[in-house]
C-alpha cells in the first residue's frame, strides 16, 4: 500500500448490510456479473465483520481495521494508524500518523470524499454528522437513503459529479455507503409487498440492483487513472436465523461479512 498511497486513487464502497452467503450464492449463480469481473477469482472472500452495525464498524474501518480475515491470523493490514505494538502492521502497510485513515489520507495529498447512505450519514443530527465528519466534503440527499428505491443509482451520479469536478493532478479518496442492502429493500424484487416486508430474496434482489449500477462508479473511479478499490460490507444481517432478526447482535449472519480488493485499470 505504500506504493498504492499517492499514486492511485482510492475507492471505498460499502455495501451496507450485506450478508455473506447472499453475495456468494449471487456470485456463484451468475447473478453478479459487474461485481465478479472485478473480483479475484470471481469469488468473495471470507472475512469477519469489525463491529455488528453501521457505526461501529465504520469507525473502526476508518481507522484502519478493515473486515479480518476469517482464518486464523495474525493478518497483516492495508492501513493502520501508527501504533507501538501493533501485530497486524507490517512491510506492506501504509502507516499514518493521524487518528484515522480519512485524515491521513487528506495529509497525503488526496481529496477525501463521501457520500452517505443510511442515517448514520445523513448529516441531520450531531450523530450523523461524526462519520460524514472525518471527510474534507460529505453529500447526503433524501435519495440516497435506505427509504429510496432508486438510492445507489443517485450515489453513483454523485460521484459522477464529484470525479468530474476535480482537476485531473488531483488524488481522490471516495467513500460511498451503500444503502440498498439495508431493510427496507422489498422494493426490489418484483411482486413483492411492503406488507410481506423484507426477506432473503428482497436482499438478494437489492444486490442484484446495486451491481447492475457499480459498473458506472468503477468507470468514474478509473476515468483519471488507476484506482485501488475496496468492496465490502459492514456487517450482515439476520432474517429469522435462529430466531434473530436484524443486526447489532452477536449471530453468524451479522458478524461474517464478503470483501474484495482489487485494481480499476485507467479507461482511457
Amino acid at each position: 500500500m505504500n506504493e498504492v498511497v499517492g499514486r492511485d486513487d482510492l475507492l471505498l464502497l460499502t455495501l451496507d448490510t450485506l450478508r455473506y452467503d447472499v453475495a456468494v450464492e449471487l456470485a456463484a449463480a451468475g447473478r453478479l456479473p459487474n461485481l465478479t469481473a472485478r473480483l479475484p477469482g470471481g469469488v468473495w472472500e471470507k472475512r469477519h465483520a469489525p463491529g455488528s452495525f453501521t457505526y461501529a464498524s465504520h469507525q473502526a474501518m476508518f481507522a484502519g481495521f478493515l473486515p479480518t480475515p476469517a482464518g486464523p491470523g495474525p493478518h497483516p493490514r492495508l492501513f493502520a494508524a501508527k501504533f507501538a505494538g501493533s501485530e497486524t502492521t507490517a512491510d506492506g502497510t501504509y502507516v499514518f500518523d493521524t487518528p484515522d485513515l480519512v485524515s491521513g489520507l487528506a495529509a497525503h495529498g488526496y481529496r477525501t470524499v463521501c457520500i452517505g447512505g443510511v442515517g448514520f450519514f445523513n448529516k441531520q443530527g450531531a450523530l450523523g454528522d461524526v462519520l460524514p465528519g472525518f471527510f474534507q466534503e460529505s453529500h447526503w440527499e433524501p435519495e440516497f437513503s435506505v427509504a429510496s428505491p432508486t438510492s445507489f443509482e443517485a450515489q453513483v451520479a454523485r460521484a459522477e459529479k464529484t470525479v468530474s469536478e476535480l482537476p485531473p493532478e488531483q488524488r481522490l479518496f471516495l467513500f460511498l455507503n451503500a444503502s440498498a442492502l439495508h431493510q427496507p429493500n422489498w422494493f426490489h424484487l418484483p411482486g413483492a409487498t411492503r406488507e410481506a416486508g423484507d426477506s432473503r430474496a428482497t436482499h438478494a434482489a437489492a444486490l442484484e440492483y446495486v451491481d447492475r449500477h457499480v459498473g458506472r462508479l468503477f468507470a468514474a473511479m478509473s476515468s483519471r487513472r488507476r484506482c485501488f478499490a475496496i468492496v465490502c460490507s459492514d456487517h450482515g444481517t439476520a432474517y429469522g436465523d435462529d430466531g434473530y432478526t436484524g443486526h447489532r447482535l452477536g449471530h453468524e449472519s451479522v458478524w461474517t461479512v464478503p470483501y474484495g480488493h482489487f485494481f480499476l485499470e485507467p479507461s482511457v
